[in-house]
């Protein structure tokens, strides 16, 4: 997918040399074209919060991050606020955020680079909300604290992996 495709398919990137030079660089690695074409709507949607609070995407900074990922929290669901399910409420699902994240991250990985920043104002995995501990973070319910090591059949306190959850 060439870049004038994208750039007729979201307008900002055509705004934005450095968005479109990075997106060229991905195309020309051979990527698959619906990547590129995710990686062009999330770091689009990504410019356009930019333009909208008068952030230059070159200086932006954790706080700017932030600003995007509670637009992203905060957007109606796609499915209708008349529609319920167990995961209902504003906002796009973490997995969706998550996803609008990575091109924006790999953007400043590209940036940084290439000599034009000197940090990447986006973390890995910290902006997703209600984040979930895993069972080895959680560590056992007896309180063991979770295995004394991967391949043990017993947890640190002795307990087998049947009364243990961690």
């Amino acid at each position: 997918m060439g870049t004038v495709v994208l750039e007729e398919k979201w307008p900002v990137l055509g705004r934005h040399e450095q968005a479109a030079g990075w997106l060229q660089v991905w195309s020309n690695l051979g990527r698959a074209p619906r990547t590129i074409d995710a990686y062009a709507r999330g770091l689009a949607e990504y410019l356009v919060m930019c333009e909208r609070e008068n952030v230059d995407p070159l200086t932006a900074n954790r706080a700017h991050i932030a600003v995007y990922v509670r637009e992203l929290t905060s957007r109606p669901s796609c499915r209708g606020a008349n529609v319920v399910s167990i995961d209902s409420g504003s906002g796009l699902a973490n997995a969706t955020i998550q996803q609008r994240l990575v091109p924006v991250r790999l953007f400043y990985d590209f940036l940084m680079k290439d000599g034009q920043r000197d940090s990447n104002p986006v973390g890995r995995g910290r902006y997703t909300p209600g984040r979930r501990r895993s069972k080895h973070e959680r560590g056992c319910r007896y309180g063991c604290g979770g295995r004394s090591s991967p391949t043990s059949w017993r947890s640190a306190c002795g307990a087998r992996p049947a009364r243990c959850q961690g």
